[in-house]
């Protein structure tokens, strides 16, 4: 100090990690071999090995450490090479669109709410931004059991109709559908006839009589091209993602079918503006989401 230098003798704080670098790397690729592995799992297979023994509470906090947090796969719609080239040129044919246009589409889809959800105990390891690997996401399918199926639609002006399919849809129950709620519904948000309907290509959407209808009624509004495989580009679904989580958090719990039914209803008719003014003011950033993915699964 007399001198002007300083020095320290306190090379490091703390106890050593229990796992070293290269014992990181040997869990990281464990993980990725296999990223359903719990952490008793995770743990067993390590001590297998020449590196030295550790506890579970030892791997969790290293795994944590690393970014490796355990959540439930991504759902994603399993694309072939056809599905990606149609989302690619759907995308390209969209990614110029004005707000304005996007003001004039009508959003449409059926999901199924139950009774009885399941809690979705399949869970993986993942880092930030591999949720749309492969080995990080799951088909995208409905949940099973007692329940309900839904028909709704919407647009930046206002909420649609909210329908409650008795039965399995087949195509005449989607043409009462159209004829009934979605037609008075366009004539009154686009008067004008330049409003267009979005719709996925389910079977019962496809349907000659379904089609036939829609060239019928084309001087009302028009019915919008759509790629196949693409709820991720539907807004819609956010708002059954919504309705989902609000149904799994009210109490007290969903008693019969008439209750849900009830609910779901409550729940569509008091959304607010700015939740479904928001989904379509998203649309440019998932075209441009599909764009970046070549076609392929987005986070949306």
């Amino acid at each position: 100090m007399n001198d002007g230098e300083t020095s320290s003798r306190r090379h490091g704080v703390g106890r050593p990690h229990a796992i070293e670098e290269k014992g990181r790397r040997r869990l990281s690729r464990m993980v990725k071999q296999n990223r359903s592995q719990t952490v008793a799992q995770l743990t067993a297979e390590y001590n297998a090995g020449p590196s030295r023994i550790v506890s579970e509470h030892t791997v969790q906090r290293t795994l944590l450490d690393m970014g490796l947090r355990s959540k439930r796969p991504t759902r994603v719609p399993l694309l072939t090479k056809r599905h990606r080239q149609l989302r690619l040129r759907w995308a390209r044919e969209h990614r110029d669109w004005s707000m304005d246009q996007w003001e004039r589409v009508a959003w449409s889809d059926e999901s199924r709410f139950v009774i009885h959800h399941g809690d979705g105990r399949v869970r993986i390891r993942r880092l930030p931004g591999e949720q749309l690997l492969p080995q990080c996401t799951v088909g995208h399918t409905q949940a099973g059991g007692g329940g309900i199926m839904l028909w709704g639609t919407f647009s930046w002006a206002s909420l649609g109709p909210m329908v409650v399919v008795e039965q399995t849809l087949n195509a005449t129950g989607y043409l009462n559908i159209i004829a009934d709620q979605l037609h008075p519904y366009m004539a009154s948000v686009f008067p004008a006839g330049n409003g267009m309907f979005q719709q996925d290509n389910a079977t019962c959407h496809k349907a000659k009589i379904v089609l036939e209808w829609f060239q019928e009624h084309d001087a009302e509004f028009q019915l919008m091209s759509w790629p196949p495989k693409s709820p991720d580009l539907n807004p819609i679904e956010h708002i059954w993602d919504v309705m989902g989580r609000q149904l799994r958090v009210q109490r007290p719990p969903i008693r019969n079918i008439s209750d849900l039914r009830d609910r779901c209803l409550n729940i569509w008719y008091n959304l607010s503006p700015a939740i479904y003014q928001g989904l379509v003011a998203s649309m440019p950033r998932r075209v441009e989401a599909v764009l970046r993915a070549k076609g392929g699964p987005t986070r949306y």
